[in-house]
């Protein structure tokens, strides 16, 4: 029930892709409003799915490291990693809940 959700599917998938992405960017990437980012990733770490940190006046979100749910991204649904160099313009990563 918590990926039947198209937004909160796709903000799964980016936050595994590029950990550390802030609300802003996660709304962006995938096309939402930052309003309808935070509420869909609120509903993923009320369920676990999701780790935040905050950095001052900025949090950065990553989906936690748990083998089901990568299990989920990479085996069900096919999502991959990028590489470093995809990752370069983004280096924020979570590293406590």
């Amino acid at each position: 029930m918590l990926l039947s959700d198209p937004n909160r599917l796709r903000l799964v998938a980016e936050m595994h892709a590029r950990p550390g992405s802030t609300v802003a960017e996660l709304a962006t990437r995938i096309g939402i409003t930052e309003n309808a980012a935070s509420q869909s990733i609120r509903k993923l770490r009320d369920q676990g799915w999701v780790r935040s940190e905050k950095a001052g006046r900025m949090v950065h979100y990553e989906v936690v490291g748990d083998a089901i749910v990568h299990r989920i991204l990479h085996d069900i649904i096919g999502v991959g990693h990028l590489t470093a160099a995809d990752r370069s313009d983004h280096a924020h990563p979570v590293t406590t809940d």
